[in-house]
């Protein structure tokens, strides 16, 4: 992620209904909206310019009396300087490039073939915005044809409706949680957002805007693949905007993460190494060579080292000066990543004044990224939760330190082996002081025993879940109180409030009681959270009530009817996490209901749950109305509906 201080040029939109008089209206829309490439960064884009539509497209020519086609170019790979691809680095570096290969990262941005494609493209039919998107798959090819809603229907009776525009996908992102796929734009490699993405596990289809924690009232952001994902989702990215020419003729070094996204240009590396072997059979006592004009993360210094991963996994600032959209990123693997694009720190602003100027012109940045004392909300930036933590300022933590990109287990997370569980902490972190229960106050092997658990919960959100945080802190009632964050001891202890918390902080390790209102002393901290945060922290909160280590401590019998209150959320991201919390309960594990469906349906599911899930026994009043229960064991209509009168109704965009 980026945040630019400048307007970058705008490429006036011609649309694909230039290919064809009968082109769709809502098409042209679409192209003329994601293609107004302002900044996608921190600075809000140029007002929209009205676009000159030529006469013929240069793109793609319709074919007489047929629909109009778009056969789109994908970015091509071929440039900055110095970069040979992977494939140059398989000969002699066989196992990481297995190991490698094996890994999401490889599979970012891939081309679309019938290999790389995950997602259902046999005539499905998908609705969003007025227009009507057909999907087929011809042998590797796949196509998108795209109808307006509106044109069809008045079309005058005994003439034959326009015919949809036929394009076809040349380039999709991701792999593991959800795959995206780009609509070639028509005028050089453009590349815009198909309007769907395809959930992986779910094995299905959703409207983009739906996947995201964004105001559903306001319009879906423009989506240009060549001026935002280009900066992380593959190696050496180069926009290369032609304003005059109004393309784009975009270039990146190659598709995906590869190896020359942390080890550098390998050119001079393997020039290097070939001459070196050629020297060795004349020569055989020849040594290699002191300078192998590469760059090792792991030989570097935990700073440094760290940086590599920055540059995608850091919130970074930078301007018109770094000249980026030309030639792409000045920094490579080994540099000093404060030097060209410095990471934006809430808690040093005072030392980057860049970052005032932009929250001057956008105000409500911080809050789409951060928590309010600077701690980072969303993942994808876990660099800037490792630079603010003392186990990298004042040890050498790094990145490295608990992942590898060659030496791992699994893809999903790529950690160290040796990694997983407490081991990394006591490395550093003495065993025999604070893996027993006068630190922890739980039992040995317990969750609650976990450092990462007391240390590192899920604060962080992205891909519709929480994810751990990788600022390491101590949970505080203080923190919760006035950050809005919740703390690790309510995300498992859901049934308790942040009195109780505060009381047991104090009792255990003094920490100081923060003055709390009433009701942190009777309701739950995660009830509140739930029913009167932010979207982003009912998201949160709604996937704890699926998480196995929160219901063993907190019971499982209480959940579904609040739970349900979420099912017809204004946030779709929300809904969907809610359903998903929901299934989990073997009473709702196959309940019918579309997060993405109408709100009728919502409703019903909503009080379908309520209705039938069983009441909860219990005789303790305390934990009655800790969890908002009637002594008939139901939900208190009257107390949750008070607390949803005081929900933190601003509008979110959380910007993972």
């Amino acid at each position: 992620m980026g945040c630019e201080d400048n307007s970058m040029p705008t490429i006036l939109a011609r649309a694909w209904r230039s290919l064809d008089r009968h082109g769709s209206l809502l098409v042209f829309r679409l192209a003329l909206t994601a293609l107004l490439v302002g900044n996608s960064g921190c600075d809000p884009a140029p007002p929209p310019q009205t676009p000159q539509l030529p006469l013929h497209s240069t793109a793609a020519q319709p074919i007489a009396d047929a629909a109009p086609t778009v056969i789109g170019l994908p970015p091509s790979v071929g440039g900055p300087p110095g970069y040979v691809t992977s494939d140059s680095c398989r000969e002699c570096h066989t196992n990481e490039h297995s190991s490698w290969h094996a890994s999401y990262h490889r599979t970012m941005t891939q081309p679309v073939t019938a290999q790389t494609v995950l997602a259902d493209f046999n005539q499905v039919t998908l609705e969003t915005g007025g227009e009507r998107f057909t999907l087929s798959r011809t042998n590797d090819e796949h196509w998108v044809a795209i109808e307006d809603l509106e044109e069809l229907a008045t079309t005058p009776q005994g003439q034959q409706p326009p015919p949809p525009v036929r394009v076809r996908l040349a380039m999709l992102t991701g792999s593991h949680h959800m795959q995206v796929f780009w609509l070639p734009a028509g005028f050089g490699n453009a590349q815009i957002g198909f309007p769907f993405t395809w959930l992986v596990h779910d094995q299905r289809w959703a409207p983009r805007n739906s996947v995201f924690i964004r105001d559903p009232n306001a319009p879906p952001p423009v989506e240009t693949w060549n001026m935002s994902c280009i900066r992380c989702h593959v190696t050496a990215g180069q926009p290369r905007p032609r304003p005059e020419q109004e393309i784009f003729e975009t270039r990146v070094g190659e598709f995906g993460i590869a190896c020359e996204a942390c080890h550098g240009p390998g050119e001079n590396h393997v020039q290097a190494m070939r001459q070196f072997a050629e020297t060795r059979r004349s020569q055989p006592q020849t040594p290699k060579p002191a300078d192998l004009a590469i760059s090792h993360p792991a030989r570097l210094d935990h700073v440094r080292a760290s940086h590599v991963c920055a540059q995608c996994h850091g919130m970074k600032w930078f301007d018109r000066h770094e000249g980026w959209t030309e030639d792409g990123f000045r920094y490579r693997p080994g540099d000093d990543l404060e030097t060209t694009t410095p990471i934006i720190r809430p808690s040093r602003i005072n030392d980057q004044p860049w970052v005032q100027a932009i929250l001057q012109k956008q105000p409500q940045l911080f809050r789409e990224f951060f928590w309010d004392d600077g701690m980072i909300r969303v993942a994808g930036r876990e660099y800037n939760g490792l630079v603010e933590t003392a186990c990298f300022q004042r040890g050498k933590m790094s990145c490295l330190t608990c992942h590898s990109l060659h030496e791992f287990d699994t893809p999903d997370d790529q950690l160290r082996p040796e990694a997983k569980g407490d081991r990394i902490c006591f490395s550093c972190h003495q065993e025999a002081q604070f893996a027993t229960p006068t630190h922890t106050h739980h039992p040995a092997g317990s969750s609650g025993a976990s450092c990462y658990n007391c240390h590192m919960p899920h604060t962080t959100y992205a891909l519709l879940k929480g994810i751990r945080q990788h600022q390491i802190d101590s949970p505080r009632a203080t923190t919760t109180l006035t950050t809005g964050r919740p703390n690790a001891c309510n995300l498992c202890h859901l049934d308790r409030s942040l009195a109780w918390t505060a009381e047991k902080l104090r009792e255990w390790y003094q920490h100081p009681v923060p003055s709390l209102g009433p009701e942190h002393h009777t309701v739950s901290a995660a009830v509140r959270h739930l029913l009167s945060g932010d979207a982003g922290q009912r998201a949160l909160l709604a996937w704890h009530m699926g998480w196995e280590p929160a219901l063993k401590t907190s019971g499982s019998e209480w959940q579904p009817r609040l739970l349900a209150r979420l099912l017809d959320d204004p946030y779709p991201a929300v809904r969907y996490i809610a359903s998903k919390a929901l299934r989990q309960y073997p009473d709702w594990s196959t309940l019918d209901y579309d997060f993405a469906g109408d709100t009728e349906s919502q409703r019903a599911a909503r009080n379908l749950v309520q209705a039938k899930t069983l009441p909860v026994t219990t005789a303790d009043n305390a934990r009655r109305q800790a969890l908002l229960l009637n002594i008939d064991g139901r939900t208190d209509e009257t107390a949750a509906s008070a607390l949803e009168s005081t929900r933190d109704q601003r509008p979110m965009h959380l910007r993972e």
